[in-house]
């Protein structure tokens, strides 16, 4: 018998990998997506979402670039790390994005073709241009200077760069000391983890995903209790904890996790 089916499970539900179709919807979370696709079909410039390591920004980017898939009048674009070495590694990391074709290799001439590119898909295409920056802490002075440059170019009605940037919450004292960057933000909203309510239902909304039986009760409350004192709410640590006990369940054969599971999975964790 599988770890799967000894478990009752289809699929992992505890992956790390950011799958949108795992990605549980807190209060927090929802409210981030709401209002980050409102900004973004108004055409309204730059979001800033910042929340702590763990909080789950990442998987949330997915589900937001999901819940656009279909709509082929929006063009996202997303960049992962932007740990660039210079002004012109960051323009010609955008060109290649943009497969853009420049007529020469400079800061200026990436920057011209960068505003027509725009300016076709915005104004002739009638396209909405999304670029989504993960890591956003990771973003210098330099850099944010050429985001600020790429929000300047609109029409009397609306942004023709719809910037969405989602940190850590290092970035946040940063871009106040550049003004005229953080006077340009229209959403800024920070993720707080989850309630010890929304940490038993973000659990149990995974098992279901993976296919557990709606009958069939893998975590105990007292179990999750525990999670939710170690974790304090941080989808990361949730996950981790939970795959971790699954995996001690089905080495030991039982038939749920207790207690004492995640008190021992807790004491590893902590060597």
């Amino acid at each position: 018998m599988s770890y799967y089916e000894a478990m009752g499970l289809k699929r992992e539900p505890f992956s790390s990998s950011p799958d949108p179709a795992f990605f549980y919807r807190s209060s927090a979370h929802n409210t981030a997506l709401q209002r980050l696709e409102i900004a973004i079909r108004l055409k309204r410039g730059l979001s800033l979402i910042l929340g702590d390591v763990g909080i789950g920004k990442t998987t949330m980017s997915r589900a937001l670039l999901q819940s656009f898939s279909n709509d082929n009048n929006y063009i996202f674009h997303m960049i992962l790390d932007p740990s660039y070495k210079s002004e012109f590694q960051f323009l010609s990391s955008l060109v290649r994005m943009f497969r853009i074709k420049p007529d020469s290799r400079s800061t200026l001439n990436y920057r011209e073709e960068i505003e027509k590119y725009l300016f076709k898909k915005g104004v002739d295409e009638n396209k909405t241009v999304v670029l989504l920056i993960d890591e956003g802490q990771k973003l210098s002075t330099p850099f944010l200077e050429i985001l600020r440059t790429l929000l300047n170019y609109e029409t009397n009605e609306y942004k023709l760069l719809q910037l969405v940037i989602v940190s850590q919450m290092e970035l946040l004292p940063r871009v106040k000391r550049v003004k005229n960057f953080y006077d340009r933000i229209i959403l800024k909203y920070i993720i707080n983890p989850l309630d010890e309510k929304e940490t038993k239902e973000m659990i149990e909304f995974r098992l279901r995903e993976a296919g557990l039986d709606q009958s069939r009760q893998l975590f105990t409350d007292g179990a999750i209790k525990l999670i939710y004192d170690y974790a304090q709410g941080y989808p990361r640590k949730i996950s981790i904890a939970c795959h971790n006990a699954l995996e001690e369940l089905a080495m030991n054969g039982k038939t749920a996790v207790d207690e004492n599971t995640i008190s021992d999975v807790i004491k590893k964790e902590t060597i």
